[in-house]
C-alpha cells in the first residue's frame, strides 16, 4: 500500500508545485499566517497560533466545511513544528494501512522523528479502527490530526474525543473568499473576465468553499473571452455549487431545527427560507410535512386548531399534484404555522398526563362512570347514580370523574392566545358551575 501513501500525501509546503498544477495546488498557502478565513485559529491567539508558538502540538480534530483548509493547515502544523508528515483517507484506507503508518511512525521515533498522522475523513473509520488510534497517541508515537465536515459528537468515538481538542474552521466568508481571487489574479498575472457585479456573484456562488471558488477561476482562466461576462453570463458560462446537504447528516437536522424554532418563534420569512434550503436540497418533501404537523401539535395546538388541518391539507394536496405544484401547498401550510398564535399547552398537557398515567397505575375510574351491559355489574353499582350532562339545563353536571385515589388534576391549561382564550373562558366557566354545585 505504499503507492496509496505516495498517491495521498501531498508535497511539503515548502516545495514549489509544478507550473502547471491545478491553481489550488499553485495558491496553496506556505505559512499558517497565509490561511486566510480561519485567523481565530491560525492567529496568535488562537489555539493552533499557541501550540506553534510553544512549539508542541496536541493531537486535534479539525471540524469544518469542505473547501476551507483543514489539509493544508495539518501540512503546515507539522512544518511549523518540525514533525514528519504521513497521510491517510478513511476513504481508501483499512485497518492494514493503519497498521503500516503506525509502524512507520515507530521507526521514525526510533531514529528521533516524530510524525504527525493526518487522517482525512476520519469520521469514516468505524469505531472498532478509531479504537486503534488510541495506544499510538497515548504513547506518543503519532500526534493524531483527523480532518472531518461531520459533527465529531456523532461520528467519533469517546475515547476519541478525549485525547483530541476539537477545533472548529469557519465556512469562508466573502472577504477570505475575495482574497483568495485576488491571489489567484496575482499567480496568473491578469485579472478575471469578469465584471465587479458577476465578481460578487461568483463568491456567492461557491457557498464558503475555497477550493470550488478557484477551480471556477481557473476554468474562466483557461477560456479566451471577448468581454467580461456579467452575472448573467456567468451563470451560463459555470454551474453553482450545489449546497451541502446530506439527508442523514448534521445539516439535515440541523436545517429542520432551523425551521421548526422559526415556525415557533413566528418569524415566517425565515421560516420560509429554511423550507426552501431543504426542499431545494432535495429533500424528501413528505419529510418536511411531517416534521410541519409536528410543530402544528406541539407549539401551535389549540390557539389555532386549524393549523393542524391546514398541515393535513398540504399533504393531501402535494400527494395530488406531486411536484413541483404541491410545493406551494408546503409553503402555504409553513407560512400558515408561522403566522398562527403559539401554544404549547396541548404538548404540555400531554406530556403530564402521560407521566401520571405511568405514575399512578391501574387506578379504577369511579363506579359511576363505568359501563353495566350486566345485572351482576348493575347490582355492584357500576353506572349507579350517573349524571347524564344533557339533562341538565347548563349541558354540565360538573359530576367527579376521578379515581377514588386520584385527586383531580390539572393537566391542560390554555393561553390567552388565540381559539385557546375562548377555551380558557369555558373552562373557567365550567368551574364556576362545579364550586356552586
Amino acid at each position: 500500500m505504499a503507492d496509496l501513501f505516495a498517491a495521498f500525501d501531498p508535497p511539503p509546503p515548502s516545495a514549489e508545485p509544478a507550473t502547471d498544477a491545478p491553481l489550488a495546488d499553485r495558491l496553496r498557502p506556505r505559512r499558517l499566517e497565509d490561511v486566510v478565513g480561519q485567523e481565530h485559529l491560525t492567529g496568535p491567539e488562537g489555539a493552533i497560533g499557541r501550540m506553534v508558538a510553544a512549539g508542541r502540538l496536541s493531537s486535534m480534530i479539525l471540524w469544518g466545511p469542505p473547501g476551507t483548509g483543514k489539509t493544508t493547515i495539518a501540512r503546515l502544523l507539522a512544518d511549523a513544528v518540525g514533525l514528519r508528515f504521513q497521510a491517510i483517507s478513511a476513504v481508501f484506507s483499512g485497518v492494514a494501512d493503519l497498521k503500516k503508518a503506525f509502524a512507520e511512525a515507530r521507526d521514525h521515533a526510533r531514529l528521533g522523528s516524530r510524525t504527525l498522522l493526518f487522517v482525512d475523513e476520519i469520521h469514516r473509520f468505524n469505531r472498532a479502527q478509531q479504537d486503534g488510534f488510541l495506544p499510538y497517541v497515548e504513547d506518543g508515537t503519532v500526534t493524531l490530526v483527523g480532518a472531518t465536515t461531520e459533527n465529531p459528537s456523532f461520528e467519533l468515538n469517546a475515547a476519541v474525543l478525549s485525547r483530541a481538542q476539537v477545533l472548529i474552521l469557519h465556512r469562508l466568508g466573502p472577504e477570505a473568499l475575495g482574497k483568495l481571487l485576488d491571489r489567484a489574479e496575482g499567480v496568473e498575472g491578469r485579472p478575471l473576465p469578469l465584471t465587479p457585479e458577476a465578481r460578487d456573484a461568483m463568491i456567492a456562488s461557491a457557498d464558503g468553499d475555497g477550493r470550488f471558488l478557484l477551480n471556477q477561476a481557473e476554468t474562466l482562466f483557461a477560456v479566451d473571452l471577448p468581454k467580461a461576462l456579467d452575472p448573467a453570463g456567468l451563470s451560463g458560462f459555470l454551474q453553482r455549487r450545489v449546497a451541502v446537504y446530506d439527508k442523514d447528516r448534521e445539516g439535515h437536522y440541523n436545517l429542520i431545527s432551523a425551521l421548526h424554532k422559526s415556525i415557533r418563534g413566528s418569524d415566517p420569512q425565515a421560516a420560509l427560507y429554511y423550507l426552501a434550503r431543504m426542499l431545494t436540497a432535495g429533500e424528501e418533501p413528505l419529510y418536511v410535512l411531517r416534521r410541519l404537523t409536528r410543530a402544528a401539535v406541539e407549539d401551535i395546538g389549540l390557539a389555532d386548531p386549524q393549523a393542524l388541518v391546514q398541515c393535513i391539507a398540504a399533504k393531501d394536496t402535494y400527494d395530488f399534484l406531486g411536484s413541483p405544484e404541491g410545493e406551494l401547498a408546503i409553503a402555504q401550510a409553513c407560512l400558515y404555522l408561522a403566522t398562527a398564535p403559539k401554544s404549547n399547552a396541548a404538548y404540555k398537557a400531554q406530556k403530564a398526563a402521560w407521566r401520571t398515567a405511568k405514575e399512578t397505575g391501574s387506578l379504577m375510574p369511579p363506579a359511576n362512570i363505568l359501563n353495566a351491559p350486566t345485572k351482576l355489574m348493575r347490582d355492584i353499582g357500576y353506572g349507579a347514580n350517573y349524571a347524564y350532562d344533557h339533562d341538565t339545563e347548563e349541558g354540565f353536571s360538573g359530576a367527579n370523574y376521578w379515581p377514588e385515589d386520584l385527586p383531580p388534576q390539572t393537566f391542560y391549561e390554555p393561553t390567552g392566545r388565540g381559539f385557546e382564550k375562548r377555551l380558557a373562558e369555558r373552562l373557567s366557566y365550567w368551574d364556576e358551575l362545579r364550586k356552586r354545585g
